[in-house]
C-alpha cells in the first residue's frame, strides 16, 4: 500500500510535469496556462452542478425512506472530481472531467462495491445469520428498535401513566 502512494504522489506529478513540459513547447506557455485557469473554472462550475444535483437526489432519497447509498458515493466521487480538477495538471483534469459523468460514476461504483462486497458482511440474527456468526470479535453488534414517529389515535387518547 505505501508503494503505491509513493507511486502515486510522486508519479502523478512528475507525469503532470512532462505533460506541461511537452505541452508548453508545443502550443506555448500562455497558451498552455490559459488552458489550465479554464480547466479549473470550467472544472469548479460543473462539479457545483453536480454537487447540487446529487444533494437534490440523496435528499428525495432520505424523504421517501430509502438508504441513499448510491448518492453518497455520487457526492464523494463528485467531491473528488472537484478536488482534482483544482490541481492543475491535463491528466488529473481528464480523470476529474470523467468522474463528472454520470455514466462513469455508474461504473466505478459497479468497481468499489464489487471490491468492497468481499470486505463488508452485515450479520445478525434479525437477518438470518446463525447466532455463532454474531457474537464473533470481528462482528460488531447492534441491537436496535424501530421507533415510529406518529402514534394511532389509539395511543394518543390514553394517557401515559
Amino acid at each position: 500500500m505505501f508503494l503505491r502512494l509513493l507511486l502515486l504522489f510522486i508519479g502523478v506529478p512528475v507525469l503532470e510535469l512532462c505533460i506541461f513540459m511537452a505541452l508548453g513547447n508545443r502550443i506555448g506557455i500562455p497558451t498552455t496556462l490559459a488552458i489550465i485557469v479554464i480547466t479549473a473554472v470550467l472544472g469548479a462550475y460543473l462539479t457545483k452542478s453536480q454537487g447540487l444535483k446529487a444533494l437534490h437526489k440523496y435528499q428525495a432519497a432520505i424523504s421517501s425512506g430509502k438508504l441513499p447509498h448510491e448518492e453518497v458515493m455520487d457526492g464523494l466521487m463528485i467531491l473528488i472530481a472537484g478536488a482534482v480538477l483544482l490541481t492543475p495538471g491535463f491528466l488529473t483534469d481528464a480523470i476529474g472531467f470523467s468522474l463528472l459523468i454520470p455514466n462513469v460514476r455508474d461504473i466505478v461504483r459497479a468497481v468499489v462495491k464489487t471490491k468492497l462486497k468481499d470486505r463488508i458482511r452485515v450479520a445478525g440474527e434479525a437477518m438470518g445469520a446463525p447466532p455463532e456468526t454474531v457474537n464473533r470479535p470481528d462482528v460488531i453488534t447492534v441491537d436496535a428498535e424501530v421507533v415510529s414517529e406518529t402514534k394511532s389515535q389509539e395511543e394518543k387518547s390514553t394517557p401515559d401513566t
